[in-house]
């Protein structure tokens, strides 16, 4: 009897080391797919030789959210360390992913249930990041420091415009291996729990954006995919003022139309929408009117256009560019940038070593090498670089 005990004990035991070894690995292979249409397949067929030599800056991916090792070349996901240098990336904005709900859609969602509890029980994260949406983000800025000082420079954290013109400064300078930065976003100030003091931590952990919401409504504003899909709340208000001071960029991604309005109403500084696409070439229910992209330009930010089906109806770079060209249409080419939503629970077409395809599909639409810089990279380092600084600091500098 004994002995049996001590078999099933040894069976369950493992069982559970299958399990947490296994499960992370097997539902990120479900959600994060690299789906080439047949054209791009053959043109993938070969390694990839980037042929965009300018700065690439890609303004969201959730890669922090699966448990693989960000420095080493992964057969899973479409972001990690080695295919970003292959890509050519310079700088990657690395968003925290801290709640979703089942069966989340792009029409309406509460805030009764969450994917990701699980997923952070599986993944064996720290016992404190289980019931707390805050820690989770936290969890997620230690990440990405451990990674990077684990790199031997290849890999660096940016929190300020000095650190982003010393990120780019070394890798004109050439070498070897040219390094990448990583800056850390948040998707959804979902953990706030009506405490400034918490974006205040948030802050001193390195995040530089937010989005103010994710898939649901929360205590900061309403979120496109919400039930109520209300404006900003007084709390949210206090929130985008603060972050616009401390030099945090508010990004718009996810926001519903009122609450958009809301933050354009009252924005004093660049806001930008970091991942998504444009109703006028894929008419979703999560991309921006053209009066929504005029707004965002008019602030001097910039709309990141996405690689995924639900952004630009497809994942081939073609219609990337289609959105692009539509952005620069309507607002001028200053103010459309590359989003990815890399690691988002996406199939895109191709993964970052690949970004260079849109610079391609650019080209083959008559863009000029300088405006296909401004896309690529351009034009997000001048909306880092003016919303980054401390609002006292800017003001002291002028």
């Amino acid at each position: 009897m004994r002995k049996a005990v001590w078999w099933g004990v040894a069976l369950l035991a493992v069982l559970a080391a299958a399990f947490f070894s296994l499960a992370p690995g097997i539902v990120e292979r479900s959600m994060n797919k690299v789906e080439p249409s047949a054209a791009l397949a053959q043109r993938m067929a070969t390694p990839p030789r980037p042929s965009f030599a300018a700065p690439i800056v890609d303004l969201h991916a959730d890669t922090l959210l699966w448990s693989r090792d960000l420095l080493t070349r992964a057969t899973r996901g479409q972001v990690d360390l080695p295919r970003l240098q292959e890509g050519n990336v310079a700088l990657q904005i690395f968003s925290s992913v801290t709640k979703t709900p089942r069966e989340q859609n792009y029409d309406a969602n509460d805030a009764n249930s969450d994917n990701i509890t699980p997923l952070v029980i599986a993944q064996l994260q720290p016992v404190r990041t289980w019931g707390s949406l805050l820690n989770r983000s936290l969890w997620h800025a230690t990440r990405l420091r451990r990674a990077a000082k684990a790199s031997g420079g290849q890999l660096r954290v940016v929190t300020s415009p000095g650190e982003l013109d010393a990120l780019l400064a070394a890798r004109a300078a050439g070498g070897p291996v040219r390094p990448v930065g990583g800056m850390l976003s948040i998707e959804g100030l979902n953990g706030l729990e009506g405490n400034l003091g918490n974006l205040d931590r948030l802050y001193r952990s390195g995040f530089r954006m937010a989005g103010l919401t994710h898939f649901y409504d929360n205590e900061v504003a309403g979120s496109m995919h919400g039930v109520a899909k209300r404006g900003l709340t007084p709390f949210g208000r206090q929130v985008v003022a603060r972050m616009e001071a401390m030099g945090m960029i508010v990004d718009v991604a996810h926001a519903s139309h009122a609450a958009l309005a809301d933050v354009l109403a009252v924005a004093k500084r660049p806001v930008v929408s970091s991942h998504g696409g444009v109703k006028a070439t894929c008419r979703v229910n999560r991309n921006l009117t053209d009066a929504e992209v005029r707004g965002i330009a008019r602030t001097g930010g910039v709309v990141g256009i996405g690689y995924w089906p639900g952004a630009v109806c497809s994942t081939d770079p073609q219609a990337i560019a289609r959105a692009i060209i539509h952005v620069r249409a309507i607002a001028g080419i200053d103010h459309v940038a590359l989003g990815s939503d890399f690691d988002g629970a996406v199939t895109t077409g191709f993964d970052t070593a690949w970004v260079a395809l849109v610079a391609e599909a650019l080209r083959a639409q008559g863009l000029s090498e300088g405006e296909i810089g401004k896309v690529m990279g351009g034009n997000a380092l001048r909306l880092l670089r003016a919303g980054l600084q401390p609002l006292s600091s800017a003001r002291a500098g002028r």
